[in-house]
């Protein structure tokens, strides 16, 4: 007990005086802001990431994603390193697990890449070490599939090593909150977990919220986006219905917003993209299923949203049928390839699956994309065009996808003959059409 006292002591100390060496594997979207803020709070930070490119991209103090800019490398004074080694990870104080968890082809958890990740980590874990999961994932793996991982190193949990979990909230490009001003959500194994967790957590966000078991923090990451899911399908339904209705679904929320309590506005889109909002819900449904239970609202959720790029092809289709041009042969131009605004991700894009259904019906397809200069779909390589009025005047028809701030300051809709608008960017004309 007296051991257990003095490493939690030792470990208060170096973490109240930022001396704890601090660790991020995974260097991703979620991964490298992590890193960052860290290394901005005093923290000698090591980051582990199996790509060379992004590895040699932190050493050289350049940027790959839109929230970490080159300049925030300058008041970092080296504090902040990276490399493909995993034995780094003997001289860690406290580490986080930020790999990616995708949905497989069979939209179940991949788990692949935290159970690797955390393999590598038990080999190298060191006693008093705090690790900590973050990666979005299903209910019980911090407990069920990281922990018994960690054990095989001969340690226990609690005294020798420390287990902890604090899901991402990570928005991309979101001007407005960043990990500082997120609430942070935090839990671990045991209570000396939980303490070390918060502990280290306290020194970088603003409001940290100890829940009471890794589970609950688990389920209430994908809480978070079922229900931003689920309220988009709405919305998205929403459309569909008001299409058939003849007015506008937009005018109609904006109309159900003028209601001060119980009402938060979502709103129609081409579909979902991004890697959490349209593949968490799907951890939670399968988890689920090993208990008897359907989650048929999530179900139903997914189906409305992944009908939304055909949806789009069909308005499409019919606007060039109304103007007397059959789509097959069309010049269209597509604005958008990245699933949100002013960002580089294209994960799960629903611009890519209208693109790869419109070039399946024999359009011409162009795309335009400040932020994706090249894409490849299907093993064809697409290379975007400029956003200028040669462009926009040889296209048949302009179909807005992703309402990137440029196409917004220049705009050049006047000289479109005609504009679907998914995002509800343009303004009303006859050449328009909303979905």
């Amino acid at each position: 007990m007296s051991e257990v006292l003095s490493s939690a002591e030792a470990f208060d100390e170096r973490v109240h005086t930022r001396t704890a060496h601090v660790g991020i594997v995974g260097l991703g979207y979620a991964g490298l802001p992590l890193a960052m803020v860290f290394a901005e709070a005093g923290f000698a930070v090591t980051g582990v990431d199996l790509s060379e490119p992004r590895v040699q991209a932190v050493q050289e103090r350049r940027s790959y994603l839109v929230d970490v800019p080159a300049e925030r490398y300058e008041t970092l004074n080296g504090r902040l390193n990276a490399t493909t080694d995993y034995a780094a990870v003997r001289e860690l104080d406290a580490l986080t697990i930020c790999v990616p968890t995708p949905l497989s082809k069979t939209r179940t958890p991949d788990i692949s890449f935290i159970v690797s990740a955390a393999e590598s980590v038990a080999q190298n874990l060191r006693p008093g070490q705090l690790v900590m999961l973050q990666s979005t994932t299903y209910p019980g793996t911090t407990e069920e599939i990281v922990l018994p991982i960690l054990e095989r190193s001969g340690g226990k949990v609690g005294e020798d090593f420390f287990l902890g979990y604090a899901p991402e909230r990570v928005d991309p490009g979101n001007k407005r909150y960043s990990i500082r001003n997120t609430p942070k959500l935090v839990a671990g194994v045991t209570p000396e977990c939980l303490r070390r967790t918060e502990l280290l957590y306290r020194q970088v966000v603003e409001n940290v919220i100890p829940v009471s078991s890794p589970m609950v923090a688990e389920t209430a990451k994908l809480h978070e986006n079922t229900f931003r899911a689920v309220n988009i399908a709405l919305a998205n339904e929403l459309a569909l219905m008001c299409d058939r209705l003849g007015i506008s679904a937009w005018e109609v929320i904006d109309a159900a917003s003028s209601k001060p309590f119980g009402f938060l506005p979502h709103y129609p889109g081409p579909g979902l993209g991004g890697d959490c909002i349209p593949v968490v819900p799907h951890f939670l449904a399968w988890r689920l299923r090993e208990y008897g239970y359907s989650a048929q609202l999530i179900a139903s959720a997914h189906e409305i949203n992944a009908s939304m790029p055909l949806h789009v092809v069909q308005r499409i289709s019919d606007a060039l049928n109304d103007a007397g041009k059959p789509i097959r042969g069309s010049r269209l131009l597509l604005l958008g390839m990245a699933y949100k605004a002013d960002v580089h991700d294209t994960r799960e894009s629903p611009s890519l699956e209208v693109l790869r259904q419109l070039e399946a019906r024999g359009a011409d397809v162009r795309y335009c994309d400040p932020w994706v200069p090249q894409l490849d779909l299907d093993g064809k390589r697409h290379s975007g065009v400029e956003w200028n009025t040669d462009e926009v005047r040889a296209a048949d028809c302009v179909v807005v996808l992703t309402p990137h701030r440029q196409f917004l300051q220049t705009p050049l809709w006047d000289e479109a003959d005609l504009i679907v608008d998914t995002r509800n960017v343009v303004p009303p004309g006859p050449g328009v059409r909303s979905i």
